[in-house]
C-alpha cells in the first residue's frame, strides 16, 4: 500500500502550476497534497462522464469515487500514453457499464413473474416543460439509450472528446463511433420530443 506524506515536493512549482507529468511523480512520490491536486482537476469531467451514464444516482458517485480508488491503486501500471484525463474517463466508462449491468442483473432478479413492473427512472411522474429542466431531462432521456451509445454521448457531446479519441478510449473503430453517435442522436430526437409534448 502506498504511503502518502504531506512533505512538499522539493525544488518544484506549486502543484497548481505542475505539468501533469511532474504531478504524476510526485503523486508516485507519495506526495499527498499532489495526488489531491490530480483529483482536483479531474472529478468534475469523471462526474459528468459518470453522470451522463448512469444518471444524478448514488451509484454513479460510487463510480466517481471508485475512478480515483483505481487510477491510485494501478499508478504504477500507468505508462502515460495517453493524458491522465483521459486514463480516469476510460476508467470511469468501465466502472459505470459495470455499474449498469449490475444495475440491470438486479432488476431481473427482483422482477415479479408477470413482468409487468416498470423501470421508474424512464418514466418521470411530472415532467414540466420549463427550460430549468431541459438537463434533467436530457440526463434521463440518456438513461433511455443503450450503454453503448450512452458512452459515446458521454464523451463525445457531453466531454467534448474528439471522434478519434471516443474510439480511442472505448476501443473501438471509428465508423462505430460515428454509427453509435448517429442511432443515439436519432433516439434521442424521439425521447425528448415526447417531453416537449407534455
Amino acid at each position: 500500500m502506498r504511503n502518502f506524506t504531506s512533505v512538499p515536493v522539493k525544488n518544484s512549482p506549486p502543484l497548481q502550476s505542475m505539468e501533469e507529468t511532474e504531478l504524476l511523480l510526485a503523486v508516485r512520490q507519495g506526495h499527498s497534497a499532489a495526488m489531491t491536486e490530480l483529483v482536483e482537476r479531474n472529478i468534475a469531467a469523471v462526474s459528468r462522464v459518470a453522470k451522463a451514464m448512469l444518471g444524478n444516482t448514488p451509484e454513479a458517485e460510487d463510480v466517481v469515487q471508485e475512478t480515483f480508488i483505481r487510477f491510485w491503486s494501478h499508478l504504477n501500471s500507468y505508462r502515460h500514453e495517453a493524458k491522465i484525463s483521459t486514463f480516469l474517463t476510460r476508467i470511469t466508462i468501465n466502472l459505470a457499464i459495470n455499474e449498469s449491468r449490475r444495475h440491470q442483473k438486479r432488476q431481473a432478479v427482483e422482477r415479479p413473474l408477470d413482468g409487468l413492473t416498470l423501470n421508474p427512472q424512464r418514466f418521470p411522474q411530472t415532467v414540466q416543460n420549463t427550460p430549468g429542466d431541459d438537463a434533467e431531462h436530457l440526463h434521463t432521456a440518456l438513461q433511455e439509450l443503450e450503454e453503448s451509445q450512452r458512452a459515446v454521448v458521454a464523451l463525445r457531446l457531453l466531454q467534448g472528446y474528439s471522434t478519434k479519441e471516443t474510439a480511442q478510449i472505448l476501443d473501438i473503430p471509428l465508423g462505430t463511433v460515428l454509427s453509435r453517435l448517429s442511432r443515439a442522436l436519432d433516439k434521442l430526437k424521439i425521447i425528448l420530443t415526447k417531453y416537449d409534448n407534455v
